[in-house]
């Protein structure tokens, strides 16, 4: 069976809107190459799951996510449910694209759709918290918060500003939360303000969270922000613009591909920028889990 279908899946209130406004041109550049759009519009809960449990995958090509990581998050999450296997192309134009800016995805639609239109590929790992897969980060305490209670217009108006004016706006009421951290690397009990477990290399807009992540090394990127002096965040946050975290002495970091973290706290959790699931959390990665359209191809002897 020819395979001449591809599956989009766009987020109409994602970001500025520049990806509705396409839709048309978008299809016809794909017929031109005889490959046939099935656009599948995210206007509900559930829509996806929908669709997912219904296609048979031997006639599709390829499934395309158009919007931030969240879109993103929802399509990966959706897939592994459904047992469905194949490459995803990324369309970015969602408030945070950190995922998409790992690869260097183009964020205009000429840029985009060449990607997409062309069979490159790259392996990537995903993680795993509980039940809930994650692309590119799993996250913990006080920003998550702070995410979460951003307004999605604003968010969306003001894309990465908006989560940094917020969190100037709550250091204030800066709590330190008490972890237990269990891995074959490092094992304690902290008292951290924020942790962050990164499969991809930027979050939050921030492109230097953890600068040496590969997305199919098989391992996570660990990091605990420990309770500290108020005064001195404005130099760790400097360190994380730069960079150089890594070497601040309250940030611990390490690498792992399993770890176990419990709490006797009420801690918010966050996976790819969408609420996650509730303590204790046990999270680990799968490796090359996901084929993603890139601009040149990564992979050898994979047959499509």
């Amino acid at each position: 069976m020819k395979k001449n279908k591809v599956l989009l899946f766009y987020n109409p209130n994602a970001g500025s809107g520049l990806f509705k406004s396409n839709l048309d041109l978008i299809i016809e550049k794909f017929q031109r190459k005889k490959m046939f759009v099935v656009p599948v519009r995210a206007d509900r809960k559930g829509i996806l799951q929908e669709v997912m449990s219904g296609i048979n995958p031997e006639e599709y090509r390829k499934v395309i996510a158009a919007g931030g990581d969240g879109t993103i998050n929802l399509l990966v999450n959706t897939m592994m449910q459904n047992g469905i296997d194949l490459p995803i192309a990324i369309f970015p134009s969602g408030t945070a694209n950190d995922f998409a800016y790992y690869f260097d995805i183009p964020h205009d639609i000429d840029g985009m759709v060449k990607i997409a239109l062309e069979e490159h590929y790259t392996y990537t790992d995903i993680g795993r918290v509980n039940d809930k897969y994650f692309i590119n980060v799993a996250a913990m305490g006080f920003l998550v918060d702070v995410s979460q209670k951003t307004h999605p217009d604003i968010k969306n108006t003001l894309g990465i500003i908006s989560y940094y004016l917020k969190g100037v706006a709550e250091i204030p009421n800066l709590k330190p939360i008490s972890v237990k951290i269990t891995s074959k690397e490092y094992t304690s009990e902290d008292r951290i303000y924020f942790m962050v477990v990164m499969n991809g290399r930027s979050a939050g807009g921030f492109k230097r969270i953890a600068p040496l992540a590969e997305v199919n090394d098989g391992l996570l990127d660990v990091m605990l922000f420990k309770e500290m002096p108020i005064l001195e965040l404005a130099p760790l946050l400097i360190n994380v613009m730069t960079g150089w975290h890594h070497e601040n002495k309250n940030v611990v970091f390490f690498r792992t591909n399993k770890l176990y973290v419990e709490s006797g706290q009420i801690v918010g959790t966050d996976i790819d920028g969408e609420k996650g699931p509730d303590f204790p959390l046990e999270i680990e990665v799968l490796p090359r889990k996901f084929r993603i359209n890139t601009a040149v191809n990564d992979m050898e002897g994979v047959l499509l």
